[in-house]
């Protein structure tokens, strides 16, 4: 792989940077205080924002691309990025001493696509408003689910490697790094190819076509995973990822019994589910048509974490079948009365703001502050996290994330 010398040069600098940053012992610090706050053990809210509408962040080249090839400018943006947040959006951000170079594994997926009309706002954002147009009408269409074929690229992956360390490895040392935690949302999936209104009628109209429906795509799922055990491409790492739709995964609690570094297995991981468009379908129907068969994944994992935009706090008494659940969402649309009253310090609540205060015509700092500390009254005694996600625009106005992460860190101090 030829990387022109202006390319290795410019990345070298970021490269220098980041492990500056990476060796600060806050790092270590801060580390600690995600592991406690997911063993529930007493500390402040920690907070970390993700899913940024980067197209709107740049401010004077910090997020302008050098370099020239393709191989350079995908490892320039990541660093652009990390060093980007840990300046502006920090947060309790912990910035890994060392660089992950992935495996490369190809997929050939549930052998379905997608059929959407799609609307955008911005041609520069990745979000979009989408009308799904139903693939799955009857019975014989549930074959168009497939099982997915895996295959692992050794030399890919030792090509990758290779230039990278060669590249800033004796700056950032560069590990190869395999599947450390994967989204497991089912509905997610099938909505998309069923559309969300004609799937969520069939629930009551044609509740077996669902049940069917359902069963294929979660073994295609569990055979997609054990394909991952068998080409032994599944990692473990310190804990600088996230997990589910939450924060950091640090913990003492992972990796499993009998652990070999060598052999990974889930159960020295992270799992998590959500099926988020059942927002107000019962607690009977979730266990029927979801947890059910989220279960046959969740149970292959040390630890778990559920949910995402969904409001639970009707459904707490259902998850309680979860094995070895760590982490529930609380979605802005949740009861966080209800939430603190039946979880107590039985499992961290991961807080979800309602990213809509940055995409109001004018900023209201006070407004997101009064919002948060009505939530962090009503949690005091609990385990909390707070994750800033979904924020699909600043407006062009990046300041406003800005000082939304600097009034938290005040706000979350005062709970400590």
């Amino acid at each position: 792989m030829k990387i022109p010398e202006k390319d290795r040069s410019i990345l070298r600098v970021l490269a220098e940077q980041t492990a500056e940053i990476a060796a600060l012992p806050a790092q270590g610090e801060t580390a600690e205080l995600w592991r406690r706050l997911n063993r529930r053990e007493p500390v402040r809210p920690l907070v970390w924002i993700n899913e940024i509408p980067w197209h709107e962040m740049d401010v004077n080249g910090e997020l302008t691309l050098q370099t020239s090839h393709e191989f350079a400018r995908g490892v320039e943006n990541q660093l652009r990025l990390t060093l980007y947040q840990w300046k502006h959006l920090r947060g309790d951000m912990v910035v890994a001493p060392g660089y992950y170079s992935p495996l490369v594994i190809h997929d050939t997926g549930f052998g379905i696509q997608e059929d959407v009309k799609i609307i955008r706002q911005d041609e520069k954002s990745g979000i979009v408003s989408r009308e799904f147009h139903s693939q799955i009408r009857e019975e014989k269409d549930l074959e168009k689910i497939k099982t997915p074929v895996l295959t692992y690229d050794a030399e890919a992956s030792e090509r990758n490697y290779l230039a990278l360390a060669g590249l800033i490895g004796d700056i950032l040392p560069v590990e190869k790094c395999g599947i450390v935690h994967s989204w497991f949302a089912p509905w997610d999936e099938l909505i998309r190819w069923w559309d969300v209104q004609e799937a969520l009628m069939d629930m009551v109209l044609r509740p077996e076509l669902v049940h069917q429906a359902m069963d294929r795509l979660v073994n295609a799922y569990l055979a997609r995973l054990d394909q991952w055990e068998t080409l032994n491409v599944l990692s473990v790492r310190a804990g600088n990822y996230r997990v589910g739709s939450g924060g950091y995964a640090y913990t003492d609690g992972l990796p499993g019994k009998d652990f070999n570094p060598q052999r990974v297995r889930p159960v020295d991981q992270w799992g998590c589910a959500t099926a988020q468009i059942f927002s107000d379908v019962s607690p009977e129907m979730h266990e029927a048509f979801a947890l059910q068969y989220e279960r046959r994944w969740l149970k292959r994992f040390g630890l778990n974490y559920y949910g995402c935009c969904e409001p639970l706090h009707n459904k707490l008494d259902v998850l309680e079948s979860v094995p070895n659940l760590r982490k529930i969402s609380m979605s802005p649309w949740a009861n966080v009365e209800k939430m603190v009253n039946n979880v107590g310090r039985r499992y961290v609540l991961s807080h979800k703001p309602n990213p809509a205060v940055l995409a109001t015509d004018t900023w209201n700092l006070q407004l997101a502050r009064q919002n948060l500390k009505a939530v962090l009254d009503q949690t005091r005694g609990c385990a909390v996290e707070v994750i800033l996600k979904d924020v699909s625009t600043v407006r062009y106005q990046p300041r406003r994330l800005w000082e939304w992460e600097k009034m938290t860190m005040e706000t979350v101090a005062e709970y400590a």
